[in-house]
């Protein structure tokens, strides 16, 4: 039978309860142990796939194609393992599922209530996964204690705090120790609230974690653990960190894990195996050479948006020894005055993936700035089609575009698929999740990922027109990657230039600390290539040294 650990926060958000819940599965993987877990969400959103950017961040897509929380993200690129729509739940889920069942007649004439309709919902779903023979199933609750949205969710916790025995259920509580310098301490009063308004709804933490920014005294431990009924030894501290993979060696030295396995009184692991995550973290903190590669977005103040582009940067970084300096610059400010400006300093350019039209003309200039001076170029979904856009104008002379952006363009080199014309909803309707590929043999893309076939994750609706492919191959700009069932154009590259590749899916999102994705190692590689060469023009010595 399954145990159940619960993450709560408290006092504000974005205080880490991701990365905490990520950290601890981690230790406890690496104990031997075969571990999950889950984000529960309060919006009432079914799922973050419609949501805007500014709003929540990236929009996490697992290998089923259910589109999640960029929490998943964390936990797939700590854990090595893949996640499913099963992981991520939203009250919208909830309330679908519960409205459904009342449509037919599953409640037999009952009042529907939030209790016990909505809350034996959530506890069935917080229990799905326990099923599926893990040891341990760690959910997180989204938001923080006290607010309204969070209430049912809190309250399926302290059910199952009831229903469960002692030693299966517990609950770890996240909150923030603020240090005010006027006063130049700490203070504990917040995270006191916090755990009194928890108590209140019946939920008491058995381990508090307190993220602060200086070192956490023995005696505030102490006054914590009095005001909020748990163990001195159950106050963690949760100091700011540099990196956010630097957490789960934080938390092993914390004891966090031992912890948690005894008050589970598991019994059956083994110390901690983490050379594999010390050999990268080794590798981060000492990298041997750095690049600057510009990351062209209009998402460029918000980093949430971007989350695992940048993550599989400091992965592919590490492993290439390389620190990876990610220059961000705002699609809609590049125009042809000031390209050259903005993007020469640059040793390679990745351009985003996005949706609308906002930006664009900075995406496409950026894209012929790398094509014509031999930049390492590498475009994700919307960057390569941008690319393909780009091509079309300036190599083939087409009055080129997407009908995503101009319905009524004289030459849809992008094009809305098929089966995608009649549909007028947008929640869950483009092309998600895991998707074959079958590259060219020769090409760019077979030297990357050393394979014929591979398979990626999707999330679009405008793809490659067909239409105008023998016209691109001809001129240079090769398909090298098409799915097998659909013919669709899933990898572009360009033949005379020493790193160009276009993809239609998101190589992101299945990078991790153990299995760096291949494109994001070779594109650093190749920019790492690309600062030495212009270092080489610059030093005749150095050049001599490399010859």
């Amino acid at each position: 039978m399954a145990k159940y650990i619960f993450v709560t926060g408290g006092v504000t958000s974005s205080l880490g309860k991701g990365i905490i819940s990520a950290s601890l599965a981690k230790l406890l993987q690496a104990r031997g142990l075969k571990v999950t877990i889950q984000k529960f969400d309060p919006y009432i959103n079914v799922d973050p796939g419609t949501l805007n950017p500014y709003e929540h961040g990236e929009c996490y897509v697992t290998e089923d194609g259910a589109e999640t929380d960029l929490d998943l993200g964390h936990y797939e690129r700590f854990l090595n393992i893949f996640t499913s729509q099963a992981n991520n739940v939203t009250t919208g889920k909830i309330y679908q599922t519960v409205i459904n069942k009342e449509r037919e007649g599953a409640y037999l004439g009952k009042t529907v209530q939030v209790i016990p309709h909505i809350t034996d919902e959530i506890k069935r779903r917080m229990k799905l996964l326990g099923n599926e023979g893990y040891d341990i199933v760690i959910t997180e609750i989204g938001g923080t204690v006290g607010d309204i949205e969070s209430l049912p969710f809190i309250e399926a916790v302290r059910q199952l705090q009831w229903e469960l025995e002692e030693e299966d259920c517990l609950v770890v509580h996240l909150t923030l120790v603020p240090y005010l310098k006027a006063a130049k301490e700490l203070k504990t009063k917040p995270t006191q609230h916090s755990v009194k308004m928890m108590s209140e709804n019946g939920v008491h933490p058995d381990i508090i974690v307190c993220r602060c920014e200086r070192p956490l005294s023995i005696e505030l431990r102490k006054k914590i653990a009095l005001f909020c009924n748990v163990k001195t030894e159950a106050v963690i501290e949760a100091q700011d960190a540099a990196s956010i993979y630097e957490v789960p060696l934080i938390m092993m030295r914390e004891k966090l894990d031992v912890i948690c396995l005894k008050k589970l009184n598991l019994t059956q692991y083994h110390e901690p195996e983490l050379s594999k995550w010390k050999e990268f973290l080794d590798k981060l903190k000492y990298p041997k050479s750095k690049v600057n590669i510009g990351l062209i977005g209009k998402y460029i103040e918000l980093q949430d948006a971007y989350k695992s582009i940048l993550e599989a940067f400091v992965h592919a970084g590490a492993i290439n020894e390389c620190k990876v300096d990610v220059i961000n610059i705002h699609s809609e400010f590049i125009t042809e005055s000031n390209v050259e400006e903005k993007l020469s300093n640059l040793d390679g350019l990745l351009v985003a993936p996005g949706f609308g039209h906002r930006g664009i003309e900075g995406k496409i200039l950026a894209v012929k700035y790398a094509r014509e001076n031999k930049l390492p170029f590498f475009g994700i979904c919307l960057g390569m089609q941008m690319s393909v856009i780009e091509f079309g104008r300036n190599v083939l002379n087409l009055q080129a575009h997407s009908t995503e952006m101009d319905p009524q363009c004289q030459d849809a080199v992008i094009d809305l698929m098929e089966e995608q014309k009649k549909v007028t909803a947008k929640g869950g309707t483009m092309r998600l999740g895991s998707y074959p590929c079958e590259i060219q043999a020769g090409s760019l893309a077979e030297a990357i990922y050393g394979s014929r076939s591979i398979s990626e994750r999707h999330r679009h609706r405008w793809e490659f027109n067909n239409k105008y492919l023998k016209q691109y191959e001809e001129a240079g700009m090769v398909a090298s990657g098409v799915n097998p069932e659909s013919k669709l154009v899933e990898i572009v590259e360009l033949k005379n230039h020493p790193f160009f590749i276009g993809v239609q899916y998101h190589p992101e999102l299945k990078s991790t600390v153990e299995n760096p994705h291949p494109l994001f190692v070779h594109f650093v590689k190749a920019a790492r290539d690309n600062a030495d060469r212009h270092s080489a023009v610059k030093n005749p010595l150095l050049q001599s040294e490399m010859i």
